[in-house]
């Protein structure tokens, strides 16, 4: 049986990337294509169960190892229980964050260091590495502007950090994009929702045939 391809969508708070990945969940479906959607972190009770911890906006005393693990710990479970069998079965997984939000998030955003919570996540994945990643490039400003703009947004602990935090998470994920030229492709999410939506599939397109 053909193997699945594994797609992740990344980027800053607020680049409205969740809205694109149904979008392309929706379009790929009406294809005819085999296709899981799921998101990081969560996607399994488990991983949904330490997601609530990661993000309740109570949890201030939280040290960041305990955060960068907690990322880990769900990116696993959600791994072994969703991702990998789905792509042994030959399904395209679409996953609304995946590593490279914990090397930017974690890695930069919190001063880590991006080598450092690289080896945290290797225990976890076990070398399993998306085959193709859309970056939804947005301003730290911007993203944050639409976050307060969104009535309907779940606002979380990370959408409560200072705009230095953010611009750090934004400068991690530009190292990325340097780093892994030919796995992660941009996106400008700054455009209307059509012309960001016409942008991705296109790629997405492109890379599955």
């Amino acid at each position: 049986m053909k193997q699945g391809r594994f797609i992740t969508v990344e980027g800053p708070d607020g680049a409205g990337k969740s809205t694109i990945l149904n979008e392309l969940y929706n379009k790929l479906v009406e294809e005819g294509r085999n296709v899981v959607k799921t998101r990081e972190p969560g996607g399994v009770s488990i991983a949904e169960q330490i997601r609530e911890v990661i993000l309740n906006k109570e949890n201030t005393a939280m040290d960041i190892r305990t955060e960068a693990l907690l990322y880990a710990a769900a990116r696993r479970q959600h791994l072994v229980e969703v991702v990998i069998p789905a792509l042994e079965k030959g399904s395209i997984v679409i996953c609304d964050r995946f590593i490279d939000s914990s090397l930017a998030y974690q890695g930069k955003g919190r001063d880590i260091g991006m080598t450092e919570v690289m080896n945290i996540n290797q225990f976890a994945i076990e070398d399993k590495m998306p085959d193709l990643t859309l970056y939804f490039d947005i301003t730290p400003e911007e993203g944050l502007k639409r976050i307060a703009g969104h009535d309907g947004r779940e606002v979380n602990r990370l959408d409560l950090e200072s705009l230095d935090f953010h611009q750090k998470v934004y400068e991690g994920y530009q190292s990325l994009i340097e780093q892994y030229p030919d796995r992660i492709k941009v996106v400008d999410a700054s455009k209307s929702k059509e012309k960001v939506f016409t942008s991705a599939y296109d790629i997405v397109k492109r890379f599955i045939g």
